[in-house]
């Protein structure tokens, strides 16, 4: 690190982390990547996510962040709804196989309960809540969405998660196939991290600089 941190990131997860900073960084004047660090970093434990909704769970992460670095802290919380199936997965998306952060597991099982489910009935949304919580108890939540339709197969190599089988609305390329810029530009992450960036901007501006 290049210098002292001003931003941590409630993520243990490297891709995500990378995408978060190619949004976040070029939208904060001043800011250097190395001076966005993710929880795994800095050794912040991960808090149990028992909120019933993203933006619960996006602030209980944001809040043990900043309570645990004396920094302020953005997290979000995502997941993909499935119009059929009543929009599970929701906030389970990251362990709707039951093994938590397996990707191909989720996948296959989801693909598999929807095998025989028509492409006009295959609606589904990505969800993105974005938070920043600062120490002194400051907070802010902005939601992003990605409406688009789910493949029976998992296409292309970029991304992560659920990216490899929804299709954006007006596209007929999944999330993956997508270059990394054209998908933070579209997407639900993208949107709602773009939207908290005035916060961000507003308090990193009256933070010390080391």
């Amino acid at each position: 690190m290049t210098g002292p941190a001003r931003l941590v990131l409630a993520t243990h997860n490297a891709h995500k982390l990378g995408e978060l900073r190619a949004i976040l960084v070029p939208a904060l004047p001043g800011l250097e990547p190395a001076s966005v660090v993710s929880a795994r970093e800095v050794g912040a434990p991960e808090p149990v996510e028992d909120g019933v909704t993203f933006a619960e769970n996006a602030l209980i992460k944001a809040r043990a962040l900043a309570a645990h670095t004396g920094l302020p802290a953005v997290a979000d919380d995502s997941g993909l709804s499935v119009d059929v199936l009543g929009g599970a997965p929701g906030i389970f998306s990251a362990r709707w196989s039951g093994r938590h952060g397996d990707d191909r597991a989720n996948l296959d099982l989801l693909l598999a309960q929807l095998f025989d489910i028509a492409p006009e009935h295959r609606a589904a949304r990505f969800t993105c809540a974005a938070a920043l919580v600062t120490p002194d108890g400051e907070e802010h939540v902005e939601l992003g969405h990605l409406v688009g339709t789910l493949a029976t197969a998992p296409r292309g190599e970029h991304g992560f998660g659920y990216d490899p089988i929804l299709v954006p609305a007006g596209r007929d390329v999944t999330c993956a196939e997508l270059a990394p810029e054209e998908k933070n530009r579209i997407s639900h992450r993208g949107q709602a991290f773009r939207a908290l960036v005035p916060a961000v901007v507003a308090v990193l501006g009256r933070e010390p600089r080391g």
